[in-house]
């Protein structure tokens, strides 16, 4: 189906009060409720609620398979992209649904950005043209080109790369590192200014440095936005999340802080897991 003229989903405005932290000043950013997600008659998600606090980093972990990847696809309307796929349920966006009848999949994921496990950058496009071309949704209304090359300098700046492009801007893409490449991708991610960001695995393919330095991202980008990380790494998910979400089997077994949900466990399947007796 072919969506146009439809409603734009609301840009958030809020803005955490000085002296709090990322968790204290923590409102519902992004809510799923009953949310279902099927591969024809196969139901991979069931019944999943929960929610994603503005300015914090959720990880989402569970054994391969178990759904994680589907249920982040879900929160952008990426999953709907896959022939035979549907979702049933809801998922809010500062309280409108996502999958209300007119409004656009690629307004929504304009706000809620994505990156994915493997690095993506265009091939045929310069780094530049790489961060810049997320910004070809707004049509009309895409900015200048001064105006854009402000916007991907600045995006490449929040994503640490800057200072390692600066003078490469017109180059390939395919010139940088895997590292590089993926925080590249981030850097296109953040150009549309996002109101959240859903990370798919995004360090499963990197080396350890370049992991730190995407894991040192994550950190600073939840002072401005909410993170999403699906994540094989509980060691990782523990080092820059605020809360953790237990999934197995397409069902959410459990959802607590970080630091409970890793220390004591509400659940005993959760417990099996992260002490390594399956997954």
């Amino acid at each position: 189906m072919v969506e146009t003229e439809s409603p734009r989903v609301p840009r958030p405005t809020a803005v955490a009060p000085a002296g709090q932290t990322p968790a204290a000043a923590s409102r519902i950013r992004l809510d799923a409720t009953s949310l279902s997600a099927f591969f024809g008659t196969a139901e991979v998600i069931r019944g999943v609620s929960i929610t994603f606090g503005d300015r914090e980093v959720t990880a989402i972990i569970g054994p391969s398979g178990c759904g994680k990847s589907t249920l982040l696809r879900c929160l952008n309307r990426m999953h709907e992209t896959v022939p035979t796929a549907r979702v049933a349920g809801t998922v809010t966006l500062d309280g409108q649904d996502i999958y209300a009848r007119g409004v656009n999949a690629i307004e929504v994921r304009r706000h809620v950005g994505m990156v994915f496990q493997r690095p993506t950058p265009f091939p045929t496009m310069s780094i530049r043209d790489n961060v810049a071309a997320g910004l070809q949704i707004l049509g009309r209304e895409r900015p200048s080109k001064t105006e854009t090359d402000h916007i991907v300098e600045d995006a490449l700046r929040r994503a640490a790369l800057l200072d390692e492009v600066s003078g490469r801007l017109k180059e390939s893409a395919f010139g940088l590192s895997g590292g590089q490449q993926q925080r590249l991708c981030i850097a296109r991610a953040l150009a549309t200014r996002p109101a959240v960001l859903l990370l798919d695995e995004p360090t499963a393919s990197l080396d350890p440095i370049s992991t730190q330095k995407v894991e040192e991202l994550v950190y600073e980008l939840r002072q401005d936005m909410t993170v999403v990380i699906v994540t094989h790494n509980m060691q990782q998910a523990a080092r820059v999340s605020d809360r953790t979400a237990f999934v197995l089997a397409g069902e959410l077994v459990e959802f607590a802080p970080t630091n409970a949900l890793f220390t004591t466990p509400s659940d005993q399947r959760t417990e099996a897991y992260i002490t390594g007796r399956f997954g």
